[in-house]
């Protein structure tokens, strides 16, 4: 890891990719701050960790929990130099069948929550001329996605919000990278209460390989971090089809994902 990254926020750092970008920045000799909603389950994790952890519970949905976390990111106490958005959610079904509070609670977290972040540590990086923000999107943000609708909508703006970033401050010794996995072996689809899409094995990454790509083009000051050939296949063949086509394809793979 860079040096100018010595200290770094985690969201959603009790499991999956977001506990493997806090065992690999740990192994960079990086500081944390780790969050989540399982105090637990982080406090386990940074006892297993090489260098210090500041373990911060906080649920992203919550705007007085999100405040306590902007304020962190915000403080030139022990500062942040590395925000990495990683809490996320799912909701997989029909649109006019998902109670509509949860589907305004998934645009909280999803989108929300990332914007307040990302507002939140930005005037500071910009002001010591360092540091950056990595944000997890989905391959499900680069076309719609029929079942999914909500959460591919959230990535979207996501993708949308960290390339306008990137472009902002690129200049400015600051970088914002976008990384957008596609399947990813980790608890997510429990979560989302929803059935892994059909689609082949050698296309599900581990989540220590999409951190160690992620991590990889952060340090080369890259907009976008695409892990793994397969997805970088998606990823371009969804952006060069036509939109009908990839409505239809994307809505077959989710179909088997949704509730019914």
């Amino acid at each position: 890891m860079q040096g100018r990254v010595r200290r770094a926020l985690v969201t959603g750092a009790s499991s999956g990719i977001g506990a493997a970008f806090a065992r690999h920045l740990a192994d960079r000799g990086v500081g944390l701050v780790l969050v989540a909603r399982r105090e637990d389950r982080l406090r386990q994790l940074a006892d297993a960790l090489p260098t210090p952890v500041e373990v911060l519970p906080a649920d992203l949905g919550d705007p007085a929990e999100l405040a306590r976390v902007e304020a962190r990111l915000g403080t030139t106490d022990e500062p942040v130099d590395l925000l990495v958005n990683n809490a996320g959610a799912g909701v997989y079904g029909p649109f006019a069948a998902q109670p509509v509070d949860r589907q305004v609670d998934l645009v909280e977290l999803n989108a929300l929550a990332v914007l307040r972040c990302c507002r939140a540590v930005l005037p500071r990086l910009l002001a010591q001329g360092d540091g950056g923000i990595i944000n997890v999107g989905s391959l499900a943000g680069v076309q719609p996605d029929p079942y999914a609708a909500t959460y591919g909508a959230t990535k979207a703006f996501v993708r949308s919000l960290s390339q306008a970033l990137h472009e902002e401050v690129r200049d400015r010794g600051v970088t914002v990278t976008l990384v957008t996995p596609g399947l990813t072996a980790t608890a997510f689809a429990d979560a989302a209460e929803g059935r892994a899409p059909m689609v082949s094995d050698r296309l599900v990454m581990s989540a220590d390989a999409v951190v160690t790509s992620a991590l990889r083009d952060f340090a080369r000051g890259r907009a976008r971090s695409v892990p793994g050939v397969g997805n970088r296949i998606v990823a371009s063949a969804a952006a060069l089809a036509p939109r009908g086509v990839t409505r239809r394809v994307s809505a077959t793979l989710h179909r088997r994902m949704a509730d019914t």
